[in-house]
């Protein structure tokens, strides 16, 4: 199965350059949109297989490609698990040739309950009992490659039409001007999230976990995030990585890449880390970059906003 691969893989197992070609891995739960997107994918010039067995992906992968390639995974396909899911990940990322994103369309429970309520449909993994059971039982089976997504969209306010558009800002080969930003916050004690080109260390900030009061909030609330701002080298700080962010953004552009992963960790990912994710996709969204963040910690946790739809602010 991977012996095609494993010629082409570099013996240090260096992640594939930016330049290969593009192949977009389509997941999340049912009733979240994923159809929706294939369809917005093939509209913009990718080729899209839905349900295809994961065991046959090797091989399709393995034949000539001759357009961007989009391939819808969920549970019901044939051989689908997430550890296998999750172990294709791993081996593609590692591809010279390939440029593998994970898209991973979300929605909260009740909105998926509501969904299946109005087309009536039975979900695949609870076909003889209500559709929460089957939402319940998928949401479990793929929070890990929940977590390993690379863009992670929140359908639930969303009507097609803005998945659509959101889509375009993301994966449309020939519209895309601007690089699209995604910054994360991470706790160095769970390790660093798979796929940043850069990260910062916030470890050296002042931190909230030892004020009782601010230790069961996150940087997402006002007073962590004042907290945070109080220590003497936080502005500097963020004026710095600024000026860096904005001094690198456009030479990535002139490389070609249209995404750019920047990574801010400490010690627990609920504090320092978020609050400063929060400034900086502030100050880049306003210098008018697309900026999308990612709070790993929290949404562990089901604290926070899982992801912002398209353009910081929007």
């Amino acid at each position: 199965m991977a012996e095609g691969w494993e010629s082409r893989l570099s013996a240090e197992g260096k992640a594939a350059p930016q330049g290969g070609h593009r192949v977009v891995l389509v997941t999340g739960p049912s009733g979240a949109g994923r159809s929706t997107a294939i369809d917005a994918l093939e509209d913009l010039g990718y080729e899209t297989i839905d349900n295809l067995p994961m065991s046959l992906i090797p091989r399709l992968l393995d034949g000539p490609l001759a357009q961007p390639l989009a391939l819808g995974l969920d549970v019901r396909n044939r051989d689908f698990s997430a550890t296998g899911l999750i172990e294709l990940i791993d081996r593609l990322t590692r591809v010279p040739e390939l440029r593998l994103e994970v898209l991973y369309l979300d929605a909260s429970p009740d909105v998926l309950v509501r969904r299946y309520s109005e087309t009536r449909r039975r979900h695949p993994l609870a076909p003889s009992d209500t559709p929460l059971a089957g939402i319940t039982q998928e949401i479990d089976i793929l929070a890990p490659v929940r977590v390993r997504a690379d863009v992670l969209i929140e359908t639930s306010g969303m009507s097609p039409h803005d998945l659509r558009a959101e889509l375009a800002q993301w994966f449309d080969m020939g519209k895309i001007a601007r690089l699209a930003v995604s910054l994360h916050s991470f706790s160095y004690k769970r390790g660093v999230p798979r796929g940043l080109d850069m990260m910062f260390d916030c470890r050296f900030l002042a931190n909230p976990h030892w004020v009782a009061a601010l230790r069961p909030l996150t940087g997402l609330d006002g007073a962590v995030a004042a907290h945070v701002e109080g220590d003497p080298r936080y502005l500097e700080f963020i004026s710095k990585v600024r000026d860096l962010l904005c001094f690198l953004l456009p030479a990535h552009v002139e490389e070609g890449k249209s995404h750019l992963s920047v990574g801010f960790g400490c010690t627990g990912g609920q504090h320092r880390s978020v609050a400063v994710t929060e400034a900086v996709a502030k100050a880049l969204a306003e210098a008018g970059w697309q900026v999308s963040k990612r709070h790993r910690e929290l949404e562990r946790r089901g604290q926070g906003l899982p992801a912002v739809k398209g353009v910081f602010g929007a």
